[in-house]
């Protein structure tokens, strides 16, 4: 059962890093939603996504996995035998979740949940490899390391689902959309506090990734 997000309802006199530690674990569900537009559409494009492009005897990649719901979206979409998905996060509360989540719904595409590093991890044989909302999470010194391995582990007609933040050179346009996407946490009840402290926590990891404190 999803909680709702008041992780930032309250002044915080000191923000730390931002981790995806068990209080955001808990609250994660609803804060996507009120926090990403259209997230639960994004959610069925991947599944729509992976019945064309999954191919028999082969693995699909969730990277950065979360609480699992790219997986099942994929996981119900998959028509063929001798599949597997392997779902991957580095965040010990959201793979605990997931588990718990994949668990829940039996199909017979079997699933890999493991806690780790993206980076680290090979990719072999895949048919399908999801980034969703993952990327930014990485220095970006060392996406295109990724990029690069997912390329050389996909098949001949696989694809990479990429959703991700992304920023216009165009200032005008790119503050239309930063005011935008607050009116639409807005609308969907977050305060101007909740919105600032979060900006502030997120905008510290950006900062320290930037100097070299990953």
């Amino acid at each position: 059962m999803s909680h709702r997000d008041t992780l930032f309802s309250a002044p915080i006199a000191r923000l730390g890093d931002w981790t995806f530690d068990e209080r955001v674990a808990e609250v994660f569900p609803d804060m996507i939603q009120r926090s990403v537009p259209g997230y639960s559409n994004i959610i069925s494009m991947i599944g729509m996504l992976a019945e064309r492009f999954v191919q028999p005897g082969t693995q699909v990649y969730d990277l950065g996995c979360s609480l699992g719901a790219a997986t099942l979206s994929v996981r119900r979409n998959i028509h063929h035998d001798n599949c597997k998905i392997i779902a991957i996060d580095n965040s010990p509360a959201m793979i605990e979740r997931c588990r718990r989540h994949i668990d829940a719904y039996k199909a017979p595409t079997p699933v890999d949940v493991i806690e780790g590093d993206i980076r680290d991890i090979a990719i072999e044989n895949a048919s399908m490899v999801v980034l969703n909302f993952t990327l930014q999470f990485l220095d970006p010194s060392e996406r295109q390391a990724l990029l690069d391995k997912i390329y050389q582990g996909l098949n001949p007609g696989g694809a990479l689902v990429l959703s991700e933040k992304f920023s216009f050179e165009d200032a005008k346009v790119g503050e239309l959309l930063f005011n935008m996407h607050h009116d639409f946490k807005r609308a969907n009840g977050y305060s101007e506090l909740e919105i600032s402290q979060k900006r502030s926590m997120l905008g510290k990891r950006d900062a320290d990734r930037f100097r070299g404190n990953t």
